[in-house]
């Protein structure tokens, strides 16, 4: 999803895409990519901070259908879908709303199969995996980044390359239940060292901080945890 900002009600959504990856026959290890689906949004107004990312203008989107009237659309069609999935999960979750498929956070899941990747964005994955011979797109497709269609053209692709380092779908969403599990500390004097690297001292400091992001937390919580099990 393209949307006006971070968070509804005042954020609408302002385009939305979806690319089914879809199983071959009875191979459970042959997975096709279909084409790319998009549409615009009708919303009340595009902030110039937002518009400089997607670039796409209110005159583009002026009188077409909220995303609510037209929501549907990613649940239907054939065959029928088995998972919803997204590269950050969380932030689509905030606009999708209830939905009962079934969840994958291709981000989460990255995280946990290519921990040395040197950012674990949509892009920089791309073309992490395509310099190493797995992952396999059509350029064009794929562009402009920052668009609804090409981004879940790519996150299909990143799904498909995980399913072929052996991620299970049933692993990858019980992850996705789970915060991110962060190859090394993102903050302080620490940055950039594993977790078995960071003093208890400011692992203990970070569970104090009340402002301190959850996802911090529960791996600064998990690091004390291994060590006290040793």
């Amino acid at each position: 999803m393209e949307t006006t900002g971070m968070s509804p009600p005042e954020a609408e959504v302002i385009e939305v895409g979806y690319c089914d990856l879809i199983g071959q026959g009875d191979d459970p290890t042959s997975w096709a990519v279909g084409k790319p689906v998009s549409w615009l949004c009708g919303v009340e107004s595009v902030p110039p901070e937002t518009r400089a990312v997607h670039h796409i203008r209110a005159d583009e989107v002026a009188g077409l259908p909220a995303f609510a009237d037209t929501r549907s659309r990613l649940f239907e069609g054939d065959p029928a879908l088995s998972a919803i999935v997204a590269h950050n999960l969380d932030f689509e979750d905030r606009f999708l709303g209830e939905h009962g498929a079934l969840p994958i956070c291709t981000l989460k899941a990255a995280l946990r199969v290519w921990p040395d990747a040197p950012s674990h964005s949509n892009s920089v994955l791309r073309y992490w995996l395509e310099d190493q011979g797995l992952l396999s797109l059509d350029h064009d497709t794929a562009m402009p980044p920052h668009r609804a269609g090409p981004d879940a053209y790519v996150t299909a692709h990143i799904l498909k390359a995980l399913l072929a380092a052996g991620a299970t779908g049933r692993e990858m969403i019980a992850w996705t239940q789970e915060p991110r599990l962060l190859p090394t500390c993102p903050i302080g004097k620490f940055r950039g060292q594993k977790w078995a690297d960071v003093e208890a001292g400011f692992l203990n400091w970070m569970l104090a901080q009340a402002s301190m992001e959850e996802d911090l937390k529960w791996n600064a919580r998990r690091e004390l945890e291994r060590r006290r099990s040793q």
